[in-house]
């Protein structure tokens, strides 16, 4: 089985697919963030090196989810193919940091992609308000976030809830972690774990 837990940056994804991963012994299988060679230069540069990194990040992601499927284990991914292609890269090409030519160039590429693959069995999103991302932000420290504007997380944020307004491609649970602490409260991430049991027993029937 597939789980995905999608969001802003910020949010939380990354340490509640740890949690989950734990509780449940999933398999993670987390974004590729320590060894991707295009993020430091994308935000000291957006406009230059912005289809390099999509272009990366639409790779790892489609081979995650080929392994994904191949291995027969239940994994949580951290973040999904789909933002890649519904909020970072069309956010990008409104902005003017990617061409049209790149744009329709990645369009066509994940079109393709998305024509041999299998949307997440379960899509947990994280709803966040900006200072949150902000705060979050701020409290984890990379040095290469220091640059993300508030204008940029927004304009991200007014993408994702278009999308997951329009979501149809399988069981969604929706967080608003705004109003919950899974990391430092053991009743907030009890609720989170109960929520999931709630959709999971209803993909096992």
């Amino acid at each position: 089985m597939h789980i995905a837990v999608a969001g802003n940056i910020g949010a939380g994804k990354t340490t509640l697919t740890k949690l989950l991963a734990k509780h449940y012994n999933w398999e993670p299988h987390f974004e590729d963030v320590l060894e991707n060679p295009y993020l430091e230069d994308f935000y000291d540069q957006m406009e230059r090196w912005s289809f390099n990194l999509q272009i990366y990040f639409l790779n790892s992601r489609f081979r995650q989810i080929l392994e994904i499927r191949e291995s027969g284990k239940t994994i949580i991914q951290d973040r999904t193919i789909y933002e890649d292609a519904y909020i970072f890269a069309p956010n990008l090409h409104a902005m003017g940091l990617m061409t049209n030519r790149d744009f329709q160039n990645y369009s066509s590429l994940f079109d393709l992609m998305e024509s041999v693959t299998k949307s997440p069995d379960l899509l947990i999103y994280l709803r966040s308000s900006i200072p949150n991302l902000v705060g979050q932000i701020h409290k984890r420290g990379r040095e290469y976030e220091n640059s993300i504007s508030i204008d940029y997380l927004s304009r991200l944020n007014e993408r994702y809830e278009a999308w997951i307004q329009e979501y149809d491609k399988g069981n969604l649970l929706i967080i608003d972690v705004d109003n919950v602490n899974f990391v430092d409260n053991p009743e907030d991430l009890g609720n989170i774990i109960n929520k999931i049991d709630g959709e999971l027993h209803g993909l096992f029937m």
